[in-house]
Parts: structure tokens; C-alpha cells; sequence
């Protein structure tokens, strides 16, 4: 994996552009055993399919027609194609379609034979898929719908710095992993929505996080009806220094105003701890 920062021109060469040489450095660990390269538009041009077919790495994917080398007679201004249309051309391996279906289909391949030029339509006057277009379907899809799985729950959102879109992005990534690895180990199907949801309730259940209270907003309620601050067994009660001065709780349910700058831990309230308040508030049920 690479991070695209940019237009990389530490790496990128006078001869060389920042996508040809990204390629060339992530399928490094691969040269000549004779793999199989599907791309799309982004990183696709002669020049790269050309350096990759002399290392063993044979390619195809779609491509933009303004790329350098590309036919200048395949440019849409040039050709004026009918739904159904192949336009073909070759150079050595090499091989540049051009077909209509809604809309005008490029690719550029070395794996594939050349296909026929022509008009093919069914009989319902749809065009015909030629085999390279149903061969780079069918590889780029598996990319496609983990990109769709990966993006249909993410947490990310469109205002967070790229740092952190990326994180999650990884996150996401090895979610769906998990899910594809958990879904060839056969045994009980269960869908990606559901998977997420156990996956995020173990993590909570595992986590063993208890939610501390929120901070009493207004007068403060009667005493009797706040029992959990009796329960000292696995609360853990500590008095501390409060920054700001406040009511202790017990002296005002006794009619007693008193300002202090103590506190308890967890349960975030003002307490004497010079009188017996501290032990009162957590010990007694009626102050």
C-alpha cells in the first residue's frame, strides 16, 4: 500500500510521471513471474504498460485518451460511434479499444487478442460486451465492491483533516477483511450490517468502560434518591481538589450553607472532607 500525497517528484523522474512511478514501485516484489495487472484510468498509459511488460507484468484497464502514445484517431472528437461500435487499434502487444454502450468504454491491454472491428447489437439492440470489457469487469469488481462494503458504514466524515479520514479508511478496511475471512470459513451466514454491529458490541463488552455521571445541573436533588454513591464496592471514591469553589452537598440537604474547594472523584460532587460529610454522603441514606 501507498498513500498518494500528491505529485510525487522526489520519485518521478524527468521520463518518468508520479502514477508511473508509484505503480513501479508497489509491484517491485513481483517482476518476472508473469502477473496479471488490472487497473483503472488513473494510472494507465503505454509507456507504463510497455516498462511493465519487459518486467513480466502483463495489464489492462480503462484509459484516458489524452494519455501520451495513445491513437490520435480514437480522441471522441475524431470518432462518432453507434451504441454497439469497436474501434481497434494495435501496436506490437499492445492493443486500444474504443466501445459505445451509453457511453465511450477505453481500455488499453497486452493480455487480451485484439477483437474484430464493427457494429455488434443483440436483437433488442443492445451492445454487445466484448470479452475484454466482461474480463476487466469481472476483476475490478472485487476492488469495487470492497471499496463499496468499506464506505457503506464508515465512521469518517467529509470535514475531518485527511489524517484521521485515513485511519478510519484502514479501520474500515480491515473490517471488511475480517468479514470476507469470516464468510469463506463457512458455518452460520450472517451480513456485513450484522457483523458490525457484534463486532462493536464486543469491543464495548471487552472494553469494560462504565460511564461516568453527569454533572448535576441546577439545585441539587434530595439525597435519599441518589443511592448509587452508597454502592463504595467498586466505585472508586477519592476526595480532590475542586477548581472551583461550590456548595457542599450534605451541609445544604442539612439547611447549612457552606462553600468548600473539595470534591469526590467519581461521583463529582462538593463535599467537606475537614467534617464528616465525605463519609456521610457515601455511607448514610438519609443526610
Amino acid at each position: 500500500m501507498s498513500v498518494y500525497l500528491g505529485k510525487d517528484r522526489q520519485r518521478a523522474a524527468q521520463h518518468l510521471t508520479a502514477t508511473h512511478a508509484t505503480v513501479t514501485n508497489l509491484t517491485r516484489g513481483v517482476e518476472g513471474f508473469g502477473h496479471k495487472l488490472y487497473m483503472d484510468n488513473f494510472f494507465s498509459s503505454p509507456d507504463l504498460y510497455d516498462d511493465l511488460a519487459q518486467k513480466k507484468i502483463f495489464c489492462c484497464g480503462t484509459v484516458r485518451l489524452h494519455r501520451k502514445g495513445m491513437p490520435k484517431d480514437l480522441k471522441p472528437k475524431t470518432l462518432k460511434l453507434k451504441r454497439g461500435d469497436i474501434r481497434v487499434r494495435t501496436r506490437g502487444d499492445l492493443t486500444a479499444v474504443v466501445w459505445k454502450d451509453k457511453r465511450d468504454v477505453c481500455l488499453l491491454t497486452n493480455l487480451h487478442d485484439p477483437p474484430r472491428e464493427g457494429n455488434y447489437r443483440d436483437e433488442h439492440g443492445n451492445a454487445i460486451k466484448p470479452a475484454i470489457v466482461a474480463d476487466y469487469n469481472r476483476h475490478m469488481g472485487h476492488v469495487d465492491n470492497s471499496d463499496r462494503m468499506a464506505n457503506s458504514y464508515t465512521a469518517s466524515r467529509r470535514t475531518w483533516k485527511w489524517t484521521k479520514k485515513l485511519f478510519f479508511h484502514l479501520f474500515d478496511l480491515a473490517i471488511v477483511n475480517s468479514y470476507i475471512l469470516l464468510s469463506a470459513c463457512g458455518g452460520k451466514k450472517i451480513s456485513h450490517r450484522d457483523f458490525r454491529l457484534t463486532l462493536i458490541r464486543e469491543m464495548l463488552a471487552r472494553s469494560g468502560h462504565e460511564p461516568r455521571p453527569s454533572k448535576p445541573v441546577g439545585r441539587p436533588a434530595p439525597a435519599s434518591t441518589d443511592i448509587a454513591r452508597l454502592d463504595t464496592r467498586h466505585n472508586k471514591h477519592w476526595p480532590d481538589r475542586n477548581p472551583k469553589r461550590r456548595r457542599c452537598r450534605v451541609c445544604s440537604a442539612r439547611g447549612v450553607t457552606r462553600i468548600v474547594l473539595s470534591k469526590c472523584v467519581r461521583c463529582d460532587v462538593a463535599l467537606c472532607v475537614d467534617r464528616s460529610c465525605f463519609a456521610d454522603y457515601h455511607t448514610k441514606n438519609n443526610l
